[in-house]
């Protein structure tokens, strides 16, 4: 155990997520020393979560939207990045995403709603690209969306940082911070204190949990149930290779598993799946996917999402307490946001002047 006051680096980031990760490994790039302290918890959303990249679906607006496209973007290269540096190659599908129209009613809706970059296929055209997609009327195209394996990119995270001499990673939960305008100090479960320049909050849907985090209490934890299909062995072929959302819910393909997903439900930090639950993700799955109803019964889990009232993440420093950083309340959006976020906070410890405006995302506004 560390004394009090013990500097410990130029950056403590509170949380061992995919935003806790991506966060240290752009610090350390940069030469930055990292205390990284996180304890993993049932329920934690980067390894629950489907992966989905889909800022033209789930979209924002103004700023935060751009914010989301250049989230996206920023995919391609981040995979070779950490396939060079750890051995990993993170399956990254860039396919594009389908929003499939079921009913006339739903074409209406979604050419009401498309935006300039998006094309619509008709039922001709969706079936040449996806035939179990045959019983749909068309599905509107979102090009270079799609989604990521973020079970592989934790692994690869992970690895990553735990082999950078300047990253130190501390299994141990965050009770505590105290900061001032220079420096921040945090008090973990286990009663080690560490201190450094900069602390960064990034420890999810637990994050309003944390004494001292003023600004995270606007965050709360959201149920999400997911099912995952087996198709292994196949009756080929495969059933999807473009991820799709339908009416209630969407479809990832992800190797031999199709994920289904997903609920959105206030019920504090319950981890628990439930079959009503489980019923309206699979229903929802197989009405996009009928092919999906023969796999057989699918596996079920749920993840918490750290929610903000307008679903947009906190970002940025207090602006009394600039040593204490925010980049928490992801909403449904972390894996989307996560190496992105890790350059913004990057960029905000060394002065480098920012490439996207934050505005929208500041800690204050809530």
């Amino acid at each position: 155990m560390r004394g009090a006051h013990t500097l410990t680096g130029d950056v403590i980031v509170v949380g061992a997520g995919l935003i806790g990760l991506t966060t240290a490994v752009a610090l350390a790039e940069r030469g930055i020393s990292v205390t990284l302290i996180g304890e993993h918890i049932p329920g934690e959303a980067s390894p629950a979560a489907a992966g989905m990249l889909a800022p033209s679906v789930e979209r924002a607006t103004g700023p935060a939207h751009d914010f989301g496209i250049a989230a996206r973007d920023r995919y391609p290269s981040y995979i070779e990045f950490l396939a060079e540096r750890t051995g990993i190659r993170v399956p990254l599908n860039r396919l594009g995403i389908l929003q499939v129209a079921l009913s006339e009613k739903g074409i209406r809706g979604l050419h009401k709603t498309a935006l300039a970059t998006t094309r619509w296929l008709d039922s001709r055209e969706l079936q040449a690209i996806e035939p179990s997609l045959s019983h749909a009327l068309g599905a509107m195209l979102n090009p270079d969306d799609g989604a990521v394996d973020n079970v592989t990119l934790l692994a690869a995270l992970q690895r990553l940082a735990g082999a950078n001499s300047r990253i130190e990673t501390v299994q141990d939960l965050a009770t505590t911070i105290d900061a001032d305008p220079n420096s921040g100090i945090v008090t973990t479960k286990s009663r080690a204190s560490y201190n450094a320049r900069y602390v960064v909050l990034a420890a999810g849907a637990w994050v309003a949990q944390i004494a001292g985090a003023r600004f995270a209490r606007a965050v709360q934890p959201g149920r999400g149930q997911l099912v995952s299909y087996s198709i292994s062995p196949p009756p080929p072929p495969p059933p999807l290779r473009h991820v799709a959302y339908g009416p209630r819910g969407y479809v990832v393909p992800r190797g031999d598993h199709i994920i289904g997903g997903s609920t959105m439900e206030s019920v504090g930090f319950d981890t628990s799946t439930t079959s009503e639950g489980i019923r309206k993700v699979r229903a929802a799955s197989e009405e996009i996917c009928p092919r999906l109803s023969a796999y057989g019964i699918p596996t079920a889990w749920a993840g918490l999402r750290p929610l903000t009232p307008d679903m947009l993440p906190i970002l940025g420093a207090d602006p009394e307490r600039p040593s204490l950083l925010y980049a928490c309340g992801h909403s449904r959006n972390g894996v989307l946001m996560a190496p992105l976020t890790g350059d913004i906070i990057a960029d905000l410890v060394t002065g480098t002047p920012l490439s996207r405006d934050l505005a929208q995302f500041r800690p204050d506004r809530f």
